[in-house]
């Protein structure tokens, strides 16, 4: 979330979220806390993620998926210093960047 205030080029998915990020950054730890294995923070708070029908209100298409993936991998970078690891990261975070893609009947571009 630092990244997106900083970056010019995230304004478009930074305006997707609220101006005090405070929740968001809980709700983002909460939850790749247990995505990754560890104790299942959101699921305790909020219940089932059900990451693609809580963002359907916003439009994620090809541009807010690579501003939000430019966030995480700068993030990453910042934050996981085994480079093997980060690459799987990334990789594991890009599908479920590309699962959010509310854009057409069929993201991904399958038609």
């Amino acid at each position: 979330y630092d990244l997106m205030d900083e970056l010019p080029e995230t304004r478009t998915v930074r305006d997707m979220h609220p101006a005090d990020l405070t929740l968001s950054r809980e709700k983002l730890y909460e939850f790749l806390s247990g995505w990754l294995g560890g104790p299942a923070l959101y699921i305790e708070k909020y219940g089932h993620p059900r990451l693609r029908a809580r963002h359907l209100p916003v439009h994620i298409g090809p541009a807010e998926r690579d501003q939000w993936m430019l966030c995480m991998r700068g993030a990453l970078a910042e934050t996981v210093a085994d480079e093997s690891l980060r690459r799987e990261l990334e990789q594991a975070i890009g599908r479920v960047a590309e699962h959010m893609r509310n854009d057409s009947p069929f993201p991904g571009g399958l038609q």
